[in-house]
């Protein structure tokens, strides 16, 4: 006869050492004994008995206990053996447990980050660690959809990031791609998301690239007063036109006075391939006369709090905004633009020359890149060419236009 919810609750243990067991049907049965009420079911597997635990009551009432044997005997119908696909259900929530978001991506990080520069890691690591991690980082990553992904991302969009929330959502397609790779996860789940962010306003780092208005700013740069350390940054920041995270992250292991070189290891730059700097005669007075201050420890630019660590990241932008350039008329990184128009429109300098010294890839004839000291005595001499400019239009000396403008 079949149980009831009453008889369930009801019924206690008769004292029998094998427990009472209680049938309900289709091989289910409630068994009883001095530990508590235990819904099982026997049932026969490649001609085997074989008994599947379904729950404890009360907490696993009459009613899923039911639910559980239709399952189970569904499985059988279907030549699938209950047992073992609990088995395999209780090790998937346990993997599952075991890959979540958070573990996913600092595995992820951690394997990938010679890979990158480690300005570049650092970032990476601040945007899953401040941006993703707090709202889906304890989720399975398995069990992440789109919109989990999504309503994070908005959070993002809502204060403003626009630029930085497309990085960081491809960021996050590439975790869950490293995750599909050791069988976390079946999917990208990020390539869902396509057209649901806003799209950041089109543009590039801002520039001066008008020679008048730049010797503007280079007489701003030689009037600026402040902390000597960066002075002595910001005045070196249009001679080299680096990388601001180049610059700030600059050793003095790295540096040859004698030699009048600066070599960059690819730990740091954005190719991952050294990268070496010629000093023309002013950057080279620059640096020694830093290195009384700062030639003791590591970083020709160390952070104004500790000399551990390198200088911060804004600095040479606060700088400029203190000189009351605001960011959409310069920037530290626009130094760069800046050297690259001006050389090329103006100073006539050979182009390849130019994206040498970027550090951007120039291939050969052949399609081959060149190594870091291609054509290093005409780069040493086009850079001193460019700080001998600087100084001219620093001091007033007569303006070149560029090429179809009038000055």
């Amino acid at each position: 006869m079949a149980l009831t919810d009453t008889f369930t609750k009801n019924t206690k243990h008769s004292g029998k050492s094998g427990g009472d067991k209680h049938t309900d049907g289709g091989g289910m049965y409630l068994l009883v004994n001095a530990g508590g009420k235990y819904w099982r079911m026997d049932y026969r597997f490649a001609d085997k008995r074989k008994t599947l635990a379904l729950g404890v009551y009360p907490e696993v009432s009459l009613a899923k206990a039911r639910q559980r044997r239709e399952k189970a005997r569904e499985l059988l119908a279907d030549g699938i053996d209950p047992s073992t696909a609990k088995r395999e259900e209780k090790q998937a929530k346990a993997d599952a447990a075991a890959h979540t978001f958070a573990l996913v991506a600092r595995e992820w990080l951690a394997k990938t980050a010679a890979e990158r520069a480690d300005a570049t890691q650092n970032k990476i690591t601040s945007w899953l660690e401040k941006d993703v991690i707090p709202f889906i980082g304890d989720m399975p990553i398995s069990a992440i959809g789109p919109r989990d992904v999504l309503a994070a991302l908005r959070k993002m969009e809502a204060r403003g990031a626009l630029d930085s929330v497309h990085r960081v959502k491809q960021v996050t397609g590439q975790v869950f791609r490293y995750a599909v790779a050791i069988g976390a996860a079946e999917r990208d789940v990020t390539q869902d998301l396509k057209g649901s962010l806003a799209k950041a306003a089109p543009g590039h780092f801002a520039a001066i690239t008008e020679p008048k208005q730049l010797g503007d700013l280079m007489r701003a740069i030689f009037n600026y007063t402040g902390h000597p350390n960066v002075i002595a940054a910001l005045r070196l920041t249009p001679l080299l036109f680096v990388r601001p995270g180049e610059l700030r992250t600059m050793e003095w292991a790295e540096v040859d006075l004698d030699a009048a070189e600066w070599r960059i290891p690819g730990a740091k730059m954005k190719m991952k391939a050294d990268h070496l700097v010629p000093l023309s005669t002013q950057a080279l007075a620059l640096l020694r006369g830093m290195h009384p201050a700062t030639g003791h420890g590591k970083f020709v630019f160390p952070s104004l709090r500790t000399g551990e660590r390198p200088m911060s990241e804004n600095t040479i932008n606060a700088a400029l905004r203190g000189m009351g350039y605001a960011k959409e008329v310069h920037s530290a990184h626009g130094f760069r633009a800046t050297a690259r128009t001006v050389m090329d429109e103006v100073m006539d300098e050979r182009v390849d020359l130019i994206e040498h010294q970027l550090a951007h890839k120039v291939k050969d004839a052949n399609g081959r890149a060149y190594n870091r000291t291609a054509h290093m005595p005409a780069r040493r001499k086009m850079m001193q060419r460019w700080a001998d400019y600087l100084d001219k239009l620093r001091t007033g000396a007569e303006v070149i236009p560029l090429r179809g403008k009038v000055a």
